[in-house]
């Protein structure tokens, strides 16, 4: 005895979302480092330096700079470039052209600590840090993924397997059993 299952729409509705999904996922990254100890406005100064460049190009910027904040940034980069290359296995980093499209820095957490000062008094010293955000795309267009058609399978089942008996179990008996023995 055979039956035929259809796949119901709901399930091919929901594998073409995620194929589709999947296709659109490639593209752009977007990377963070958040409290790095250097305050927002130096590394403003340096994000500046690099803000609509190429990679390639960004990157010689942030290894002769003399500022503390390029190191950081240098890395971010780096880091950026290989979410990039993991995301779109099948392209390679040179031929895609890459470019910083945005790069922001925010203020972070600020440590306040006390200093020392004349006549038993204490001046505030705040220890301020950054959070820096930095998104990059590729100038070129990639070769698009095939998005994978799923087409309407039906699927045959046989009835070869029997539905196995479930044993019922006596657990009435037993307590009746105790609390006749109490």
């Amino acid at each position: 005895m055979e039956t035929t299952v259809k796949i119901k729409k709901s399930v091919l509705k929901r594998q073409k979302i995620a194929a589709a999904k999947e296709a659109a996922a490639k593209g752009a990254v977007k990377a963070h480092l958040n409290n790095v100890p250097t305050s927002t406005r130096k590394m403003r100064l340096v994000a500046d330096l690099v803000r609509g460049q190429r990679v390639t190009l960004a990157l010689g910027i942030l290894k002769y700079q003399a500022k503390q904040g390029a190191r950081k940034l240098e890395k971010l980069v780096l880091g950026s470039v290989a979410d990039w290359q993991a995301k779109n296995s099948e392209a390679r980093v040179e031929d895609a052209d890459l470019y910083i499209r945005e790069i922001f820095v925010d203020g972070g957490r600020v440590l306040k600590r006390l200093r020392t000062a004349p006549q038993g008094r204490a001046y505030r010293v705040r220890k301020r840090s950054n959070h820096i955000t930095i998104v990059i795309d590729s100038l070129k267009e990639l070769p698009a993924a095939p998005v994978a058609v799923v087409e309407e399978k039906e699927v045959v089942a046989t009835a070869a397997a029997k539905p196995k008996a479930t044993a019922k179990k006596a657990t009435g008996e037993k307590s009746k059993a105790k609390t006749k023995a109490n």
